[in-house]
């Protein structure tokens, strides 16, 4: 592992931050540090850099433990959530500023400086001062400043959250391809498990102080492996006496979680769904949102709000409009774990989430079923 935390634990008076934090990070890897506010994510990321220091345990890059190191010895690029840019300095004088605290030559400084000019597509605005930039090319001055002195690892505190939500989305794919295209081993805290899944390589969620699941993105949609990253990944809607709904029998658990995809919605004249119309469970539809390719209802099912998206290319629904919901799979958790439990009543007759799409897909109209 080129980055290693063991043991951390870090106080702030009788706040536990960093509870006994443990994670690896392979070299080249771009990794996302993914948890709510409070959960201890920036304070891990503080203390990789250097301007926080644990209480115990052992942070080590590279196979040298560098709790003892400055941070400016560390061989860390880091970007500010704010950008941090100097405004009194051109864009071309913030990007050579590390180059100039290490005194390399003024024609080599130059050298690096286009070079990154170009690699930033921020060729043209090297004269310009921060308040002369967009958000977005603050953001690409400031990347372009961290990695300026080739560091061995790159770590970004919330990178885009200053910025409005159609940059946002472009940076995301900018960012990811320059992380790949030098390099370099880089680390980015983000609340926004949109930014964790679109750009990291691995995700490691963060919760009260502690690492609660490390894996692919894949992996932790899918495979959930605690009740809070249950709760916390996905649009999940919460039910606590979940065997009250068609197909799922009571078990040792605290409740339960209900995702978008674990539902199909459907009116109650749909001759389509009149085999499993009995196993279905009635809502109403309190909010509908158009999500661009398709709508995504609220669903009141008996006081608990489910969410559901549903194709354009369905009848037309309404808010107040009652609906037939089934439930195919949710996620049960009791203290410690979450278990995905699929309704026994579809299992009895043999349909799976596979057939019910196939429901909604005429072959013959090349079209969704009404």
């Amino acid at each position: 592992m080129y980055v290693e935390l063991k043991d951390i634990n870090k106080h702030f008076g009788d706040f536990h931050v960093a509870n006994n934090v443990n994670f690896g990070i392979e070299q080249g890897s771009l990794v996302a540090l993914l948890g709510p506010s409070g959960s201890g994510k920036t304070t891990i990321l503080r203390m990789i850099a250097g301007l926080e220091n644990p209480d115990s345990g052992d942070i080590i890059i590279d196979g040298k433990r560098v709790n003892n190191i400055a941070p400016a010895e560390r061989g860390i690029g880091f970007v500010f959530q704010n950008y941090a840019l100097f405004r009194y300095m051109t864009v071309y004088d913030n990007i050579a500023f590390g180059l100039e605290l290490k005194k390399m030559p003024k024609d080599k400084i130059k050298e690096r400086v286009n070079e990154l000019l170009a690699l930033t597509n921020l060729n043209g605005l090297e004269k310009r001062y921060p308040n002369q930039l967009s958000g977005g090319q603050r953001q690409r001055v400031a990347f372009a400043r961290a990695i300026a002195p080739n560091p061995s690892l790159l770590l970004l505190d919330e990178p885009f959250a200053a910025i409005d939500a159609k940059v946002r989305q472009e940076l995301r794919t900018w960012l990811r391809q320059m992380i790949y295209k030098v390099g370099i081993t880089s680390i980015f805290v983000t609340h926004d498990q949109d930014e964790a899944v679109e750009v990291a390589d691995r995700i490691i969620i963060t919760n009260k102080g502690c690492i609660e699941q490390i894996g692919s993105p894949i992996e932790i949609y899918k495979t959930p492996e605690t009740p809070f990253v249950t709760e916390f990944i996905g649009q999940s809607a919460v039910i606590e006496d979940y065997h009250r709904l068609n197909g799922f029998e009571k078990g040792d658990y605290k409740g339960a979680v209900i995702r978008p995809e674990f539902v199909e919605a459907f009116k109650s004249d749909n001759q389509k769904f009149k085999n499993v119309i009995d196993i279905s469970e009635e809502g109403e539809i309190t909010d509908i949102l158009f999500r661009g390719n398709s709508l995504e209802l609220t669903i009141d099912l008996n006081g608990v709000p489910i969410t559901v998206h549903r194709s354009l290319e369905r009848r037309e629904v309404r808010v107040g409009e009652k609906m037939r919901v089934l439930i195919f799979k949710l996620f049960a958790f009791d203290d410690e774990k979450a278990y995905l439990l699929e309704n026994s009543k579809l299992k009895e007759r043999n349909i799976n989430n596979e057939h019910l799409e196939s429901y909604l897909y005429n072959e013959n109209t090349n079209s969704f079923v009404i």
